[in-house]
């Protein structure tokens, strides 16, 4: 699916329970995605992403992050305390 058709769902789906589309925050989860997969979705202009593992987000993230500075990353399911103070970086 699209993003543009994911994004027309979830402003269906709000407009269906009376509720303003613009306070739905999509985060697109990149878990294993192919690198020009997630660069396809930045230049439609998406910047709310989701990894769950760590390092998987410390190898793709900083490039990207050079070139869209205003990306918004959330790690997503449970997290190693081992891991945590690396995930604040």
């Amino acid at each position: 699916m699209s993003l543009t058709e994911t994004r027309s769902r979830i402003a269906r789906a709000a407009d269906a329970q009376g509720r303003d589309g613009t306070d739905i925050s999509l985060i697109a989860v990149s878990k294993l995605q192919p690198l020009d997969r997630i660069e396809a979705v930045l230049g439609q202009g998406h910047r709310v992403f989701g990894e769950n593992r760590l390092q998987e987000a410390q190898g793709k993230w900083p490039a990207f992050r050079e070139r869209f500075p205003d990306i918004e990353l959330h790690l997503v399911g449970a997290l190693q305390t081992n891991k945590a103070r690396a995930a604040m970086a």
